[in-house]
């Protein structure tokens, strides 16, 4: 049972932001209560999964975390011999996501890997999955990240990609920031927490504007590449190979 996120309500010294064993305590109430419309995505990523899925391949979870879209995809596939396998760097997080999985019977089987997405060989797939991942890798290293699951897709295999964005301009981002921000005052945090899990979110997770998404998913081959879901600063993209 997860806590509530109270990570950031007292006074701090704040430091970078990890996924550690605290964050995995209360990671489905921070999360809800930050990324709007994170269930629409978290279903529809599983939906398209199962739209996307071809049989005798491999679905990846990159970033998984605890495992949201993983049970997703798993939920919405239908076609046969298939295989999940979900990577996350974190110790704790993978450890829970395994206890998880393992509270929801399934016909598909899930490997759960501890390992840097960076790192991974990935072969054989029809649907590669990075919800609010690529965020988190160095920017220097993205595009190369996505050259490498572009490798891996079968033909007609697709990229679900989510991402918090910046906006083209600074009037605009300003705008959707303070969206944003009024969305968590709503969901309870105080000035303290919002102000405090910015610091501390602001050198690990850098994030691009929707253009440099397209531009690159572009540039990396894939032939189509839709947004199809955004609210604020938060959107999700299918990119198809």
């Amino acid at each position: 049972m997860s806590g509530t996120d109270s990570i950031y309500a007292q006074e701090q010294n704040v430091k970078d932001f990890t996924f550690d064993q605290r964050v995995v305590e209360v990671f489905p109430d921070m999360i809800q209560r930050s990324v709007p419309g994170y269930a629409t995505i978290v279903s529809t990523m599983g939906k398209l999964a199962g739209q996307f899925a071809q049989s005798n391949s491999t679905l990846y979870d990159l970033g998984c975390s605890l495992g949201a879209v993983t049970l997703s995809m798993r939920r919405n596939i239908a076609k046969e011999n298939c295989q999940i396998i979900a990577i996350d760097n974190s110790e704790a997080m993978v450890q829970r996501c395994e206890l998880h999985l393992q509270g929801f019977k399934s016909e598909v089987p899930v490997k759960v890997q501890l390992g840097d997405i960076n790192d991974v060989a990935l072969s054989n797939a029809s649907v590669v999955a990075m919800n609010f991942t690529l965020q988190f890798i160095a920017p220097e290293a993205r595009q190369a990240l996505l050259a490498k699951i572009f490798a891996a897709l079968k033909p007609g295999g697709v990229l679900l990609l989510s991402e918090k964005i910046r906006a083209e301009n600074d009037y605009n981002d300003n705008l959707l920031i303070d969206l944003h921000h009024d969305f968590k005052r709503a969901n309870g945090y105080s000035e303290l927490e919002i102000s405090q899990k910015r610091t501390a979110i602001e050198n690990v997770m850098i994030t691009d504007k929707l253009s440099t998404h397209v531009a690159r998913l572009q540039a990396t081959g894939f032939s189509q590449t839709q947004v199809w879901y955004q609210c604020f600063n938060f959107c999700s993209l299918v990119a198809v190979k």
